[in-house]
């Protein structure tokens, strides 16, 4: 295979690329790549249209069959990336100059480490990187793209995006791991005792407020539930005076096309009628993914059993290795989820403005790097990290 035989398609909506071509490429890595996930955001209206996320996804074919693929999207804002550039977009502007539109890669509104490139294998992933950086710095003279930034790409796509001239940006997250526990017990025996009475303080004070908990897979989940989860997930939005980045009918497509990915966990009480909390997980094989959640007023606690304590049960119960419950978040340090660097990549047409970017995120690294170990003093673990993996 060389360059000039490859075929790189851009622009293209997920309608129209094979969902098995594509998914065999994905091979089970992430939920957040599949072809489901990416198409029920177009066809929902949670991207496109006026939503600022317009599809304009990148498909390299040779002989007519795809062999690698990145989602990608036309920015017009910076909402729903998690990787925060604002400063950079108000620097363009001062010196009076377009800093949108701008390309993505990334999944929208969701800040979690997935393939970004995908490729039959490794060798093919290496050798399509430079067409592909080519194709896109082309698109950007002809089309006035100031940039083009691959988000939480995970460890295989940064490997191969080293590759190539990108500016490495790192961050920060927390994620739990499960160092085969047995039980939530086996996990809290891992812990300091004052840590340890903290954590079962916090469980038992919402089980002696009366919460009870059911994980529903989703044939369980009517609509009626997805309706009032619905209603909790736009909650969270509206106390901030904002409005939620998901459609409705999101939520009714994740169902029909990926039940067995997607799971709530819905919150009761003895004294109300219905549900007054719930929680959105999705799952791989090892995995667990918490992404939506929301509840009807605050309640003391509720929000950290909902959303951390029951999805560790469900790592525990069904043998995952890994819980990523979303971005930021340093309340989750002491709740036992580690610290952990996640990255970005990002590419900028105007040298001037690439050098100091470059210079801004190499400074910020030693922020971050110390930042980091800073973080693991707060864990609650007795002995420190062991077999952390990085």
């Amino acid at each position: 295979m060389t360059a000039h035989t490859l075929q790189i398609h851009t622009g293209m909506s997920m309608s129209e690329i094979n969902a098995a071509d594509w998914n065999r490429l994905v091979a089970g890595k992430s939920p957040f790549v599949q072809h489901e996930f990416l198409l029920a955001l177009e066809l929902s209206g949670s991207v496109g249209g006026s939503t600022g996320w317009i599809p304009h996804h990148l498909c390299v074919f040779e002989n007519r069959q795809l062999l690698a693929a990145m989602p990608l999207y036309i920015k017009h804002h910076s909402y729903g990336e998690y990787v925060f550039d604002w400063s950079w977009a108000e620097a363009w502007r001062r010196y009076q100059m377009p800093y949108y539109p701008k390309l993505v890669s990334s999944i929208p509104f969701t800040p979690s480490e997935s393939p970004r490139l995908l490729a039959v294998d490794e060798k093919t992933a290496k050798r399509v990187i430079q067409p592909i950086l080519e194709t896109i710095q082309t698109q950007a003279r002809e089309r006035g793209f100031s940039s083009w930034h691959i988000l939480f790409p995970d460890a295989d796509t940064a490997a191969v995006l080293n590759t190539v001239d990108l500016v490495r940006r790192e961050a920060v997250q927390f994620h739990w791991y499960n160092r085969h526990y047995q039980s939530f017990d086996d996990f809290l025996s891992a812990c300091s005792s004052r840590k340890r009475k903290n954590l079962k303080k916090e469980r038992q004070d919402v089980m002696q407020q009366g919460f009870r908990f059911q994980k529903l897979s989703a044939a369980q989940i009517t609509r009626k539930i997805w309706d009032r989860f619905y209603q909790f997930y736009q909650n969270t939005y509206q106390v901030r005076g904002q409005h939620g980045y998901l459609s409705r009918e999101f939520f009714s497509y994740l169902h029909t096309t990926m039940p067995e990915q997607v799971f709530l966990v819905m919150v009761s009480h003895p004294q109300r009628d219905d549900y007054v909390a719930g929680a959105m997980f999705l799952k791989d094989q090892h995995t667990l993914y918490g992404r939506y959640w929301g509840c009807e007023q605050d309640y003391q606690n509720l929000h950290f059993e909902t959303c951390y304590y029951q999805g560790i049960d469900i790592c525990i119960t069904e043998g995952l290795t890994r819980f990523d419950a979303g971005a930021q978040g340093e309340h989750k340090l002491r709740r036992g989820f580690e610290p952990v660097i996640t990255c970005s990549y990002h590419w900028i047409a105007d040298a001037g403005f690439e050098q100091a970017i470059r210079d801004f995120c190499l400074e910020e690294q030693d922020y971050i790097q110390a930042y980091r170990r800073q973080a693991e003093a707060q864990l609650p673990y007795r002995s420190g990290l062991k077999d952390c993996p990085q």
